[in-house]
């Protein structure tokens, strides 16, 4: 199994940047598709962006498309997500997971970090 510890959340004005890190324990992180999701009260976690093990793949959900980046360091065991021009929108708790398959890391996955806060003031 993996184990995911975001960070980097916290206030920020609207056009601003933020960068999450998501660390991930385990010597199997490679083998692992992961993604970004963020969630608000009374909403489903909604998939924010993927990223294949090998970095060849990504995707996008269409309202980040543009702004935000995913990347990935195997070596550190470690994905970011950067995160430009803020909207106040983008407010949520955003949480890393990982998964087995790429399909998986968008829909389903396997594995859930505990969240970070990312709020976007206007």
């Amino acid at each position: 199994q993996v184990q995911l510890v975001e960070s980097g959340g916290g206030l920020v004005q609207a056009g601003g940047s933020l960068r999450l890190s998501c660390a991930a324990s385990g010597r199997t992180f490679s083998s692992y598709a992961m993604g970004w999701f963020h969630q608000v009260p009374g909403k489903d976690r909604e998939f924010v962006a993927a990223i294949s093990s090998s970095a060849y793949r990504t995707d996008y959900a269409d309202s980040v498309k543009g702004r935000f980046t995913l990347s990935r360091d195997n070596a550190k065991n470690t994905v970011y997500l950067q995160m430009n021009s803020l909207k106040p929108e983008d407010t949520a708790v955003y949480y890393c997971a990982a998964s087995l398959t790429y399909t998986s890391s968008r829909v389903n996955p396997a594995y859930w970090g505990q969240g970070t806060q990312v709020t976007v003031s206007s």
